[in-house]
């Protein structure tokens, strides 16, 4: 298959080399920004990448490359839904870098255009490819875990000023958002999809204590209401002293308590679920190198077969609208001081505007 990547920043070299590690001809790299794509090459270090186009304008790439079968989209969040269109209507299946969208407009619209042009759509939510959540995974829809009390999801991690200060759009509520946006949404999406996906109700609280160079927040909090009588429970931060501590995602019912952890929900750490022995050693403890995870390579795979099969791959546009609207109902509910009933028809992290941040 032909792939061209569009976005040559910090999370660039994962998408590339998933995409070299599944066999996929690089035919294009663009990036607007002079010298980038050079760096992601030289990081990456496959000699393929020599004879990749490079481009500053994704559109005209895509007018040279009618052949192209994937195209991943890595640029800043408040890019992703406009190329993302551009490309469903040129004719391409997709790989977009979360959020989906920074709006629910965009993101209904792309699920929307997607189903109509018979586009693949997938969004890179690489953790449900760990193989500790996958594991859980298996024992929820096995239903060992019996009727769900409630979840919890933490993400406890550390962004510096240096960080936001190498790309100006971060932390802004036209190309990124807070923590929750960014840091947190993975585990946003995980503990929307083992949980049923049919959240009713959200309430949130966000502040920005220790950021106050960006507009965004970099500490929330949520309570998640499911239709199931569940409740789920959110908490995300940027502001662990000194370096990022960990992702935890913990599922507690009637014949089971499951903690997932790790620095990015890599670890089984407490698995006491009836008549369900763990058996899976690599479950256990899941090498990663970063907070990124392991899991770029399993979902390209994914796509790829999902593409050459015709089914919905495991993270789909769908799913991607779905960790959105949960973000985006904390955001509304922390503007209006009141819980937030879903679906969320529209809002989008521009409304944020520039009120108080708490």
């Amino acid at each position: 298959m032909k792939y061209a990547l569009i976005g040559c920043g910090r999370i660039a070299a994962s998408h590339l080399r998933a995409a070299l590690k599944n066999g996929l001809d690089v035919v294009a790299l663009c990036d607007v920004r002079e010298g980038q794509i050079e760096r992601l090459a030289g990081a990456v270090g496959c000699e393929a990448l020599s004879a990749a186009e490079r481009y500053a304008d994704y559109r005209t790439m895509l007018r040279d490359h009618p052949e192209l079968d994937v195209v991943a989209i890595a640029t800043e969040s408040g890019k992703h839904a406009r190329i993302a269109l551009d490309c469903i209507d040129a004719g391409k299946n997709l790989i977009i870098e979360k959020p989906v969208a920074l709006s629910m407009a965009d993101a209904d619209e792309i699920v929307r255009r997607a189903a109509s042009r018979g586009a693949t759509v997938a969004v890179c939510h690489q953790n449900r490819f760990n193989a500790a959540v996958r594991r859980l995974r298996e024992a929820v829809e096995g239903g060992s875990l019996g009727t769900l009390s409630h979840g919890s999801v933490s993400v406890r991690w550390s962004r510096s000023e240096d960080y936001y200060r190498q790309a100006p759009w971060r932390g802004t509520w036209e190309q990124d958002g807070g923590t929750l946006m960014n840091q947190c949404i993975h585990g946003i999406d995980l503990l929307r999809w083992m949980m049923g996906d049919d959240v009713v109700e959200v309430y949130g609280v966000t502040r920005n204590r220790l950021h106050g160079f960006i507009e965004g927040e970099d500490v929330g909090a949520a309570v998640l209401a499911f239709s199931s009588g569940a409740v789920g429970v959110i908490e995300g931060t940027c502001n662990v002293y000194p370096c990022n501590l960990e992702e935890t995602l913990g599922l507690f019912g009637e014949k089971g308590t499951v903690k997932l952890g790790g620095l990015a929900v890599n670890r089984i750490e407490t698995w006491r679920v009836e008549g369900c022995a763990l058996d899976d050693a690599a479950a256990l403890d899941e090498d990663v190198r970063n907070e990124y995870g392991s899991g770029h390579c399993l979902l390209y795979a994914d796509v790829i077969d999902a593409i050459e099969s015709g089914r919905r791959p495991l993270v789909d546009a769908v799913a991607g609208r779905n960790a959105l609207e949960v973000v985006l109902a904390i955001y509304k509910s922390q503007k209006t001081g009141r819980p937030v009933k879903l679906p969320l028809l529209d809002f989008s992290s521009t409304d944020m505007g520039e009120g108080p941040r708490g």
